[in-house]
């Protein structure tokens, strides 16, 4: 089982690298959405966009997937957790998330993107809450709702003052 903790590490760095990209792409996403008319500095950014989803996004994303199904394979018993189930679950929706990032890079680049740059402010919090969740799931190896829902009414309460509190900033300037 030595090589079972290397394949551990591999798998956090290979999340943490996928974790950098989640965190980021949508904040480039802000400022592609809030300067669209301003064509060279898209260009720019498109490019930023694409390296990261495609050069440390994707790679990092199948590493991380395939070396925790490796972990699992060595390791089947985990299964009778129930904190992996919750984890797994959490992991599902955060790769739907990791794919809808592409589409609005997508979108982005073809100027067909609806989306506001406040909308992507907002989305990019999603994977902060998902993150929440499994890292409590995955250190605790319980799953405790209460705790989850407090967390994430925290960060969400957090979120909102931030918000909220730009958003006076942005109308004292005018």
């Amino acid at each position: 089982m030595d090589y079972y903790l290397y394949i551990k590490t591999f798998h956090v760095v290979a999340i943490i690298a996928w974790m950098a990209m989640l965190f980021y792409l949508p904040r480039l996403f802000v400022y592609h959405a809030e300067h669209n008319d301003k064509k060279e500095f898209c260009k720019v950014v498109e490019v930023q966009e694409r390296l990261l989803y495609k050069a440390i996004g994707l790679p990092a994303f199948w590493a991380a997937l395939i070396s925790g199904a490796v972990l699992l394979v060595i390791n089947p018993a985990l299964f009778k957790d129930g904190w992996l189930h919750v984890k797994l679950l959490v992991l599902a929706l955060l790769t739907a998330y990791s794919f809808s990032l592409e589409y609005y890079r997508n979108r982005l680049k073809e100027g067909s993107c609806k989306r506001s740059g406040k909308f992507f402010r907002a989305y990019n919090e999603v994977p902060t809450l998902f993150s929440i969740i499994i890292v409590t799931c995955v250190v605790t190896k319980e799953f405790y709702p209460m705790f989850t829902l407090f967390m994430t009414a925290l960060f969400a309460l957090t979120a909102f003052i931030i918000m909220r509190k730009k958003q006076k900033n942005q109308k004292i300037k005018k």
